[in-house]
Formats: C-alpha cells, sequence, structure tokens
C-alpha cells in the first residue's frame, strides 16, 4: 500500500492538463486584447499597438501549436508545466513593459502563474516559477515604457507608490505561493490517504466475504461427503471377500473424513452463519489483536461492566471496518510498547468505550493535538532509529483507524498515560505509555437481540443425514 500511496503522491505533477493550460491562455489573450482596445479607442492611451499586438500574438502562435501537435488530453510533467508558466509570466511581464510597467493596473495578474504553480506542482518548480516572476517585477520597476495619452501627458504615479507596487506583488508572489501550496499539499494528503483508506476498508472486507465462502462451502459440502462416507462404509461391509477391494473402499472413506476435517477447521457450519456478521464485544477485540499476538508482547484482555452495564458482555455488529480499525490501533501500541499492551473494555446502557494502553514512550508531546493527521511524522532521533529501524511510520495507519471508526458512529481520544483523563490516579502504574479511547454510543454498536440465532453444530447435521 505505501508503494501505491507513494507513486500516487509523486503523479500529482501530471494533474494538469494540456488543454486546461490552453482555455486559460485563449482567456488571458482575449483579455488582453479587450483591454489594449478599450485603452487605446476610449481612453486615448498611445502606446506602441503594433508592438503589444506582436507579443500577445506569441501567445496565440504557442497555442496553436500547442493544439495541433499535442492531443488535448495530454497531462504535462512537472518540467513541462513548469516552461508553461514560465512563458505565460515572460510574455505578460513583455506586455507590461510597454505598456507602463507598474503604472498599469493590470500588473496585478503577473502572480496567476505562480499561484497555479503552487496548487498543481511541487515545491521545487514553484519556487522557480516565483523566483522568475520577482526577477521579471523587478526588472519592469526600473525598465518600461511609460503610458501616455494621445498629446503626451504621461500617466505615472508618485515613486513611493510605485515602490509599494513592487513590494505588494513581491509579497503577494510569495505570501499566495506559500498558501496555495500548503493548502494544495494538505489536499493531495487528504486524498492519498482516504485512497489508503477505501483500499484497507475494502481489503477487509475481501476477507469477511471470504470468510462467508468457506462458512457456505463447508455447508454445501457437508451433505456429499456424508454421503460417501455412507456409500463407502456399506462397499466395504460388502467386500469382506476381496481384500484389495476393501482397502480401497476404506481409503474412500478416510479421504471423506479427512475433507469433513478440514471444512470444520476452516468455517462453522450454516450458509447464513451469524457468526460472520455478529460476535461477542471481546470475540471482536481478540479477532482484532490475533496478527499480533506472537511478536514479543503481552497483550492483556479486561471487560468489565460500567455502574448501569449488564454482567454480560453485548453482541455486537461484526463491520470489516472496525475490525481494521482496532487492529491498527492495536498495531501500533504493539510497536512502541516495551513489553506489554492493554486492551480494555467496558459497556453501560448508554455507551461502549474501548481503551489501548502500551508501557512505550507514550506520544510525542509537539504532535498529540494532531494526532490522526495523514502523513504526520516526527522527527525520529538517532537512537529511536537504532531501536526500530524497522518502523516508518508516516501517521497513516491512525488516520485510516480514525476514518473508519468515526464511520462507525465513534468518537477517538489519544493521549499519554502519565497525565491520561482516561485512567484513574495509581490504579495502572505501568500504563505510562500511549493510550487511545474509543467510544460507541451502545445503539450504534451492538446487534438486534438473539442475532447470533441458533447455529447447528456440523457433526449434529451429519448425523441426521447419515443412518
Amino acid at each position: 500500500m505505501q508503494t501505491t500511496i507513494h507513486s500516487s503522491r509523486e503523479s500529482h505533477s501530471e494533474w494538469v492538463r494540456l488543454r486546461t493550460l490552453i482555455y486559460l491562455r485563449w482567456t488571458a489573450v482575449f483579455g488582453q486584447i479587450v483591454a489594449i482596445g478599450v485603452a487605446w479607442k476610449f481612453y486615448s492611451i498611445d502606446f506602441d499597438l503594433g508592438l503589444c499586438l506582436l507579443i500577445i500574438g506569441a501567445t496565440v502562435v504557442a497555442n496553436i501549436l500547442a493544439m495541433t501537435q499535442y492531443p488535448e488530453n495530454r497531462r504535462l510533467s512537472e518540467n513541462e508545466a513548469m516552461a508553461t508558466l514560465i512563458f505565460d509570466t515572460t510574455q505578460l511581464a513583455l506586455l507590461l513593459a510597454v505598456t507602463g510597467g507598474l503604472d498599469n493596473p493590470f500588473a496585478l495578474l503577473i502572480l496567476a502563474p505562480t499561484t497555479i504553480a503552487a496548487t498543481a506542482l511541487h515545491t521545487r518548480p514553484t519556487i522557480i516559477v516565483g523566483a522568475v516572476t520577482i526577477a521579471w517585477v523587478s526588472l519592469l520597476a526600473r525598465f518600461n515604457e511609460p503610458l501616455l495619452l494621445m498629446d503626451g501627458t504621461e500617466i505615472a504615479v508618485p515613486p513611493l507608490y510605485e515602490f509599494g507596487l513592487w513590494l505588494a506583488i513581491v509579497i503577494g508572489v510569495l505570501f499566495l505561493g506559500l498558501y496555495a501550496r500548503r493548502v494544495s499539499s494538505e489536499i493531495h494528503s487528504m486524498g492519498d490517504a482516504l485512497l489508503a483508506t477505501q483500499m484497507a476498508l475494502s481489503r477487509e472486507q475481501k476477507l469477511t466475504d471470504l470468510g462467508g465462502v468457506v462458512a457456505a462451502a463447508a455447508h454445501e459440502l457437508g451433505t456429499p461427503l456424508a454421503t460417501i462416507k455412507l456409500v463407502s462404509t456399506e462397499l466395504a461391509d460388502e467386500l469382506e471377500a476381496r481384500p484389495d477391494l476393501r482397502e480401497d473402499a476404506l481409503l474412500i472413506r478416510q479421504q471423506a473424513d479427512r475433507c469433513r476435517d478440514i471444512l470444520r477447521s476452516m468455517g462453522r457450519a450454516g450458509k447464513d452463519d451469524m457468526h460472520m456478521r455478529h460476535a461477542p464485544l471481546l470475540a471482536v477485540l481478540r479477532e482484532a489483536a490475533e496478527p499480533h499476538m506472537q511478536r514479543g508482547k503481552t497483550i492483556l484482555f479486561e471487560a468489565s461492566p460500567g455502574a448501569t452495564g449488564g454482567e454480560k458482555q453485548p453482541t455486537i455488529n461484526r463491520l470489516p471496518e472496525l475490525i481494521h480499525a482496532l487492529r491498527n490501533l492495536i498495531q501500533n501500541a504493539v510497536d512502541f510498547a516495551q513489553t506489554t499492551v492493554w486492551v480494555e473494555t467496558e459497556w453501560d446502557d448508554a455507551t461502549i468505550s474501548v481503551r489501548i494502553v502500551d508501557d512505550g514512550p507514550g506520544y510525542p508531546t509537539g504532535v498529540l493535538g494532531r494526532i490522526g493527521d495523514p502523513f504526520l511524522s516526527a522527527r525520529k532521533s538517532e537512537s529511536d532509529r537504532g531501536k526500530r529501524p524497522e518502523y516508518e511510520g508516516m501517521g497513516l495507519g491512525l488516520f485510516i483507524a480514525k476514518t473508519l471508526l468515526e464511520r462507525t458512529g465513534a468518537s477517538i481520544s489519544f493521549a499519554n498515560g502519565g497525565g491520561s483523563p482516561f485512567l484513574r490516579g495509581d490504579d495502572f502504574p505501568g500504563r505510562a505509555g500511549a493510550v487511545v479511547e474509543v467510544i460507541w454510543p451502545f445503539d450504534a454498536l451492538v446487534a438486534p437481540l438473539g442475532a447470533l440465532g441458533e447455529n447447528t453444530p456440523f457433526g449434529a447435521e451429519s448425523s441426521r443425514k447419515t443412518p
């Protein structure tokens, strides 16, 4: 999954379609022509009209070449997109240079390519486009053709105001670039994390479906196996005088018994086995922890009713997202625990809560408030890398767990054992590591009364069908 997500993040630079930039260019060309025509016709501003049209024509030629040489659905590489935005910045800067420089009120439009780069590209090309923009703005502040009316009157702003325009554009490049880059990065990260969540849920759903298929197969094959066993037994009895054939009949019966035992180990009887959809609360917790039981850490389970809860633990809906999320939380606790992980559950008539506690170092205080965000990774010291060189945490597992649990109606909280509001006083002296508490409304998780039904044991069903 990490490889897939990495590839997805690398491909964000290829999200920009050539057709999108072509449409933006045509819009810019139309706007530039209209602005020049209105200024020349209605406001009697004198400028080199032929040179302006030549600069605009360069964009028209570039657009026509792009439309004829490449398919419309072509996605630009990062370098191609950067070169395109630099071209657009240069074209606009040259047009401003012959129409008053920073005295031109349309000079602010030079911010657009940098904003697009910050949104669609990675940091390095964004910095390059921003640096080119600042360089052009600085040159425009000193070298430009002044705006003149037809009678020769110069249109100019005071030098101090012109300096303020330059400074505003430079700050705008930096601020808008950083702002757009940060927002874009968070959107991309969230998209990747949601994709990973969907993949994890899909995988868990497939495992659940596979369990149902196994249960159905065990149920359907029970009758033919019982028939094979019955017929082979009768053949063996009738072949007392033919030891060689009797041995074959007994072998058939033996293999039928073996198939029956294999199916018993793979799934319980019943095509619509209720245990595939509902299970006692503690059984679900043990199932979630099962892959991490043999990793060298002790996992202890505790279940107790609350003040208003019954003694019998509730039967809950066995949701794939619930199991996968709890498994991620338990895995995280086992990864960082010194020796022990505690999985505690408590219920009453209003809520069901699960706490996962370890005796490890706890969460870094600097990221405690941001746990659950995707691709969150704290900088590790050399000693931490030496203790756990195999761990490459990005916070993605906790994000997936938090997202899936919230889908089931739960609220999830993270804390450290030392100051945790979940652990009471000195009752738990060894539980000083990370603490995760998940709380569901009782009705959101508990299965309907009698949801487990009455399953028929495999042997009993076979005995009814076998005389």
